[in-house]
Formats: C-alpha cells, sequence, structure tokens
C-alpha cells in the first residue's frame, strides 16, 4: 500500500508541475497576443486543477459512450 501512496504524491507532484508550467505558458501567450492559444492552455490549466483537487480523474477512457460508427477513437 505505501508503493501506491508513493505512486499518487508523485503523480500530484507531476500535474502540479504541468499546471505551473501551464499558467507560465498562458503568460507567454498572453503577452503574444494569441487569444486562441491562451483559451485552449487555460482550459487545460482548469482540467490539471481539476485533477488535482480530485473533482476528475485522469483519464477520459473508462467512461462508457456511444462511438461514431466508422470513425476510429
Amino acid at each position: 500500500m505505501a508503493g501506491k501512496r508513493g505512486a499518487d504524491i508523485q503523480q500530484g507532484e507531476s500535474i502540479a508541475y504541468i499546471t505551473q508550467m501551464l499558467g507560465e505558458l498562458r503568460a507567454v501567450a498572453e503577452r503574444e497576443g494569441a487569444e486562441m492559444l491562451c483559451y485552449l492552455i487555460e482550459m487545460a490549466y482548469m482540467e490539471a486543477g481539476d485533477i488535482l483537487n480530485g473533482r476528475r480523474s485522469l483519464s477520459i477512457e473508462h467512461i462508457d459512450r456511444d462511438k461514431a460508427p466508422g470513425v476510429p477513437v
């Protein structure tokens, strides 16, 4: 069980790092006036925050959903 906890801590640190980098990238995109990039980076930043706070899981592959016929996913 201790190994799982260590992996969870490391995973949390990785997501925290990603969140920090996304914040920095957003600042760069904003300085450049790249509105669409700002929007996309902000969405990723929010997603990472939700993962850190336990509001969202890391993967969506476990979600049961309808797949479009004939379209690879």
